[in-house]
């Protein structure tokens, strides 16, 4: 593999996504929801105010629903990084550009490890950016902060590539749509089990807690999620829902503890296996 036909790579991915126009509208949209949210968080803490709610309640309240917008925006977020990556090299074949490409000094791992590191530059971006836009919003109309925002946005970033690399490599043998779709299926079925494996240890089920587990290491984006979670979650939360014992802590938006230093190895690991799978797929794929 040639770093610099790599890096090439990667940029052509940048300018292209750039050329048609996908980032203005990811943006926009961002722009649109974050200004909705603000305006709906802003009516919610005037109501608070009319109705003397103290300062204490409102800022737990401010973060369960900032914890909520993080949710519904992980989902558009890998939405958008499988149906992005999926056709990134699917679309390179189908219209024969890899042909003329391939024809070049390039390896077909040099064009699956570019077109990976252009696209992950774009989700990681689009996820911290549109993360600190909706927290600066509920800033200002609630002067509410999360107390870890550098660890949330993080973990949002780091899911988000992980659905960009299975999308990737996914295209390297199916089609975009079906990549993507498979992708984002795989995405939801992971937050599922990881919720019904959360709640099976709370009830003391222990076989279907070990499967929501396993699968949380076989696709570890809901793992990653809760990094998200517990770098919005305030202290207070924390304590309250310590005190309600192992089904409290089954909640699916309550997190109080960071991923572990090993799963955050592992997650980087699975990252680069996926990555070498795709690149080992297109290379034994015939065009």
């Amino acid at each position: 593999m040639n770093p610099r036909v790599v890096l090439v790579v990667a940029r052509l991915t940048l300018r292209e996504i750039t050329r048609r126009r996908i980032l203005w509208v990811l943006g926009l949209l961002s722009v649109a929801s974050v200004a909705l949210v603000g305006w709906a968080v802003g009516r919610l803490v005037a109501q608070a105010h009319e109705h003397g709610v103290n300062a204490y309640e409102l800022q737990l309240g401010v973060s369960q629903i900032l914890i909520m917008i993080a949710f519904m925006f992980s989902f558009v977020l890998a939405m958008s990084a499988a149906f992005l990556a999926a056709p990134a090299i699917a679309s390179d074949v189908e219209t024969g550009t890899v042909l003329a490409m391939l024809a070049r000094p390039m390896h077909r791992a040099d064009l699956v490890v570019g077109r990976w590191l252009g696209l992950g530059i774009i989700v990681t971006a689009y996820a911290v950016l549109s993360g600190l836009l909706a927290i600066g919003a509920v800033r200002l109309v609630s002067d509410y902060a999360p107390p870890l925002v550098g660890v949330a946005l993080a973990f949002l970033g780091f899911q988000a590539v992980a659905v960009m690399t299975v999308a990737l490599a996914l295209g390297t043998r199916l089609p975009g749509i079906a990549a993507g779709a498979i992708t984002v299926v795989l995405f939801g079925l992971a937050w599922f089990l990881g919720v019904l494996g959360s709640l099976s240890g709370a009830f003391g089920v222990q076989g279907l807690a070990g499967a929501g587990e396993a699968f949380r290491l076989l696709f570890p984006t809901d793992g990653l999620w809760r990094g998200v979670i517990y770098g919005l979650e305030p202290p207070q939360v924390v304590s309250m829902t310590q005190l309600g014992g192992p089904l409290a802590a089954s909640n699916p938006f309550y997190a109080d503890t960071p991923p572990t230093t090993a799963f955050t190895v592992w997650c980087v690991i699975w990252v680069v296996g996926v990555l070498a799978l795709g690149a080992w797929l297109f290379r034994r794929r015939e065009l």
